[in-house]
């Protein structure tokens, strides 16, 4: 089931095209990837989404009918530019824009200490902002997004500027969001992350969207018949009409190589070419990461 939908969404602004016909669907209680170069309109997408703008043409769908003001209360929004009082404290400010977002002062309290407490920060409530280091006011950004329990999270790159250990906690906090049957859209320059969290992607480009679907469907489309064979013998014996040796190297006993299927035949009848001639240790096809991916559409 579809979440959210966007349909021939345009936005221009002084003779500059940020978004051109863009469509995306969010499936529900999925992690969804919005990646893009800088200045493809990713952004400007998520504004629209947040109904901070409105697109030029085109629309939103939210939960299958039309975008309303009231579901920014149903939305949490991660901005990567943080935007977080520095000189008020921690648990004041936490509790007034969770206030914006349709909680009493004493709801958000409760819930604002539950999240506190489970990100060890509570002795951090009365301090100001600028006390805490980066990382733990982007923790309490975190906190804020979703405190008020939205059904749609959208966080546009959340590891900023986190160390691995923090980063693998936030990781961790957006999948248990994921099942407990949260929509999330997740922007981010981070392919690895990508491949780690996303059930499926869109990529802009320009202000278009070029790519998008399920990302392993999405990675084995990109797929470029390159194989790596480890084998014991110190030459490949196969015909040059079957593979191109494109690299090779010594691994202790074994000889590594890196070829290109040359036929036009399934990966079984490739191997079993292979075999004919040539003592096989282990053969594994190469998938191209989605930071290769993202790198080959957009220098395009």
């Amino acid at each position: 089931m579809i979440f959210l939908e966007t349909k021939n969404v345009v936005k221009q602004y002084s003779g500059h095209l940020a978004l051109d016909k863009v469509c995306i669907q969010v499936p529900e209680k999925k992690i969804f990837g919005l990646l893009g170069p800088n200045g493809a309109g990713k952004t400007t997408l998520i504004r629209i989404i947040n109904r901070i703008t409105v697109p030029d043409s085109g629309e939103v769908l939210f939960n299958n009918r039309p975008l309303q003001e009231t579901d920014i209360y149903n939305i949490g929004y991660l901005p990567e530019e943080r935007g977080l009082y520095k000189k008020m404290k921690v648990g004041e400010q936490a509790i007034y824009l969770a206030q914006l977002k349709g909680l009493s002062v004493k709801e958000a309290e409760k819930r604002l200490k539950v999240w506190f407490k489970k990100f060890d920060i509570l002795n951090w409530w009365n301090k100001k902002l600028e006390e805490l280091s980066k990382g733990m006011q982007q923790k309490v950004q975190f906190i804020i997004t979703v405190v008020h329990d939205p059904d749609l999270l959208i966080f546009d790159e959340p590891f900023s500027g986190f160390d691995p250990l923090n980063t693998e906690l936030l990781k961790n906090e957006i999948l248990e969001l994921k099942e407990k049957g949260k929509t999330i859209i997740f922007s981010t320059h981070n392919m690895a992350s990508v491949e780690e969290i996303c059930d499926e992607i869109a990529l802009i480009n320009r202000s278009q969207v070029v790519l998008n679907g399920d990302v392993k469907e999405v990675r084995s489309r990109y797929k470029n018949h390159i194989f790596r064979l480890q084998i014991t013998n110190d030459v490949l014996n196969v015909d040059k009409s079957v593979c191109e040796v494109i690299e090779q190297q010594q691994d202790y006993n074994t000889h590594v190589f890196r070829v290109k299927n040359l036929m036009s035949t399934g990966n079984s009848e490739f191997l079993s070419v292979l075999l004919q001639n040539n003592e096989i240790v282990s053969f594994e096809e190469e998938i191209p990461s989605m930071n290769d991916i993202f790198i080959k559409l957009v220098e395009i």
